[in-house]
């Protein structure tokens, strides 16, 4: 028998990983933690009798640790990060459990590593971060350094979503905590902190083609993985994440909000409250004005490099869908981690993100078992589009078993 709990596990990312889960046989007994108890049950019914249900607050550590009680492993749904992710992850660890989750907050990821001793003394393991961006970016990243590149000289992330059915107050309000902070970037072989609005951050901005989306300027994105890839990946030297949300007047829309409010200090309480609302009441009428009909998104991660040769190396990995958002964009990853953790394939203990942890192959060939894509000519797997260009400039698209 083994127990999992998915805490916010009715939410648009928390529901698609218990849905996930429940289609293997990894765990027998799947839980969902969530504050909307009826919702919760309604989907447990929904799943099965192996699937159930249990009312928490997030806010309160006995009520997290009750939830999870007998669980092998939980994975942790509940944002924004920043407010819960800490809280939550400590009460796992102090309930002696291993974890799970999909945090692209990078302050909430300082918060969480630096609990990395208390997971080791605890003896157990906490893989942060396992999202799309983070998540699934960082594996390909540890997958290029380690089976086809001889060095690394850069990695540069980049995203591009939106379009979903729904899209709740704790996203907006994620997206403009990080925008009112110093954004963490890797450049020059040194960490710095910059100002998205001021000259300084606008100097990383850019136009990028999205695979089957299209083509934008992006702007810096203000996730985690500046902070744990240079960690990670020996001699790099640049690593940076750049990205929008979808379409590009709802981005400048929030980004706006921001700026307007950047001289008064960070947006908190009922003000912040307000302009969320405020935020989410145009989303449809922006949505509709560019066309856009349904979830829509794409990941691209360029690095480059050199091979064993000394030939200069770029690869270019592209994830794109239409008609699937960020639930499934999210909580497909967060759930292949979450099974890697219950089939015992992540053993460091303590609190690592996925490239600290994660064996891309254990990953990739979870991933044709679990993920099934009907859609694209029968085939299963994550949706990896992978471009070669060598030191001629020269570029072929190429399968992912030709780079093994």
């Amino acid at each position: 028998m083994s127990k999992v709990t998915v805490l916010g596990g009715c939410g648009a990312v928390g529901s698609v990983a218990v849905r996930t889960l429940a289609s293997t046989d990894v765990f027998s007994d799947i839980v969902i933690g969530d504050v909307n108890i009826e919702i919760a049950n309604k989907l447990a019914k929904e799943l099965g009798d192996k699937v159930s249900a249990v009312k928490v607050d997030a806010n309160n550590p006995e009520s997290i640790k009750a939830a999870i009680k007998g669980s092998d492993v939980v994975l942790n749904c509940i944002g924004p990060f920043y407010k819960y992710g800490p809280t939550i992850m400590k009460a796992t660890i102090e309930s002696g459990i291993n974890y799970v989750d999909v945090c692209d907050d990078f302050d909430a990821t300082e918060k969480l590593l630096a609990m990395d001793e208390d997971a080791k003394k605890a003896g157990v393991s906490c893989l942060i971060g396992m999202g799309s961006s983070p998540g699934i970016a960082n594996v390909l990243i540890r997958f290029c350094a380690d089976m086809v590149l001889a060095e690394v000289d850069s990695i540069d992330i980049y995203h591009a979503h939106g379009g979903e059915e729904v899209e709740g107050p704790a996203v907006v309000k994620h997206r403009i905590h990080s925008m009112s902070i110093p954004i963490p970037v890797f450049d020059n072989g040194k960490f710095l902190r910059v100002n998205m609005f001021d000259e300084t951050g606008r100097a990383y901005e850019e136009t990028t083609e999205f695979r089957d989306v299209g083509t934008y300027d992006v702007y810096l994105y203000p996730h985690p993985e500046t902070i744990t890839l240079p960690k990670y990946i020996k001699g790099v030297k640049r690593v940076t994440n750049l990205g929008l949300v979808l379409p590009p007047k709802y981005a400048e829309l929030i980004k706006n909000t921001v700026k307007s409010h950047m001289d008064k200090g960070e947006l908190q309480g009922e003000e912040l409250d307000s302009a969320v609302s405020y935020i989410l009441s145009k989303r449809e009428e922006l949505l509709k004005e560019a066309g856009i009909t349904e979830p829509i998104g794409c990941l691209k991660i360029v690095i480059k490099g050199r091979n064993e040769a000394g030939k200069d190396r770029t690869y270019i990995f592209s994830m794109s869908s239409r008609g699937h958002g960020m639930g499934e964009g999210t909580g497909i990853p967060a759930a292949l981690g979450t099974i890697l953790m219950g089939m015992g394939k992540i053993t460091k203990k303590g609190v690592l993100p996925p490239e600290g942890c994660v064996d891309p192959i254990d990953m990739l060939n979870i991933a044709k078992d679990v993920v099934k894509m009907e859609e694209v000519k029968g085939r299963s797997g994550l949706p990896i589009v992978i471009e070669k260009i060598d030191e001629n400039g020269n570029k072929e698209e190429i399968d992912i078993a030709g780079m093994l």
